[in-house]
């Protein structure tokens, strides 16, 4: 069995996944400076674009592609190698298609598809002008941001009037004071799975990306149901028939204990450690079980511990990228914006490896 993987980053979550599978790997990357390269069996360092990755699958025979790209811009090509590789040649590429794809990347289709799905969203309004009047906070969001990037959160006309300067036509969204949570959902051929409920912490006025904040799974927030919120998640991706790993934002809003879904991320997502931690199931590893044809998600059994993660900046602590007994750890990221993933079986546990791992000063940030 032999395997193209699309991207470098990402290739250490998996290179050892597949070894043990007994699965030749092939890599395909723009950076020939990445640390990663070399823990493929073979790689091939091309410009940006699938043009080559499709040419190079074609080539080396292989027998699937997994793409392992987290970030939105590469995914629409993605999506057109994906239909060419499967219609006129039979290879499988873990990864969605044009349809699904196109909604996701854009902010404005996305909201165009919940609406018509009848999924519960916050209000909105695509705006090329700023309106008359702002009493309350609202959200805007350029066409084409990922991971927080142009997120604003604002109540100054004045503000939406520069907003609007920069990105032209804006997505303006009602402020949802709750908490902002996630699913990630695995979905192979009609056959969807969702992981684990991700409590990624407070909205906030300042728009703070989950990515600087705590997380903690499964989520245990009053008046949540966390078996609706993982329904509702796979709703929404067999919904949108996508395939290989769908990530789902929400926010709850507490007062009304209502699930109001925000965006989609048909890509690897960043709470795949945490999600590895709390269901010993790691998002990544099941792309490649989906190429070789082994993915049912019948047969998978999620495990429930308890997990959190933690943004530590820069730290000299050292681990492998794999979760292994009740209480473990793994440390991910780069310098200056690495995080901890603790794995235990509660809170207690958690708290005693950070006393172990000399973090005590993060402790009374838990609670």
């Amino acid at each position: 069995m032999k395997i193209l993987f699309i991207g470098a980053r990402l290739f250490d979550d998996v290179h050892y996944y597949a070894k043990e599978k007994g699965i030749t790997t092939i890599l395909t990357e723009a950076n020939p400076k990445s640390p990663n390269i070399k823990l493929a069996d073979k790689y091939f360092i091309v410009p940006r674009g699938m043009k080559y990755p499709m040419e190079i699958a074609i080539k080396e025979d292989v027998d699937a592609v997994v793409p392992l790209i987290g970030v939105d811009e590469p995914l629409i090509g993605v999506a057109k190698m994906k239909e060419k590789l499967e219609k006129d040649y039979g290879i499988p590429v873990v990864a969605s298609n044009l349809h699904a794809t196109s909604i996701a990347v854009d902010k404005f289709k996305t909201k165009i598809f919940f609406k018509k799905m009848n999924i519960r969203t916050p209000k909105y309004k695509i705006i090329k002008e700023p309106p008359s009047e702002v009493t309350k906070p609202v959200v805007l969001k350029n066409k084409k941001g990922q991971a927080g990037t142009g997120v604003v959160v604002t109540n100054s006309k004045d503000e939406i009037t520069e907003y609007l300067k920069k990105y032209g036509v804006v997505l303006m969204e009602e402020f949802i004071n709750g908490i902002e949570i996630s699913v990630e959902v695995l979905r192979w051929e009609g056959k969807s799975l969702a992981l684990v409920v991700v409590d990624k912490g407070r909205t906030t006025l300042e728009a703070v990306h989950p990515l600087y904040k705590i997380k903690k799974a499964p989520a245990q927030i009053k008046g949540l149901d966390n078996e609706k919120v993982l329904l509702f998640s796979r709703m929404i991706v067999n919904s949108l028939n996508a395939e290989g790993n769908t990530d789902i934002d929400m926010i709850f809003d507490e007062k009304l204990r209502k699930v109001y879904a925000i965006e989609l991320n048909t890509r690897p997502s960043g709470t795949r450690y945490i999600s590895a931690a709390a269901t010993g199931i790691h998002p990544l590893h099941q792309l490649v079980d989906m190429a070789i044809g082994e993915w049912d998600p019948k047969k998978i059994k999620l495990k429930n511990f308890f997990a959190i993660e933690i943004p530590i900046g820069t730290t000299d602590l050292k681990t492998t990228k794999k979760f292994e007994g009740e209480k473990c750890w793994v440390v991910h990221g780069p310098p200056g914006h690495q995080r901890i993933t603790i794995r235990g079986k509660n809170m207690e546990d958690i708290v005693e490896i950070l006393e172990e791992l000399d973090l005590n000063k993060v402790i009374r940030c838990l609670y």
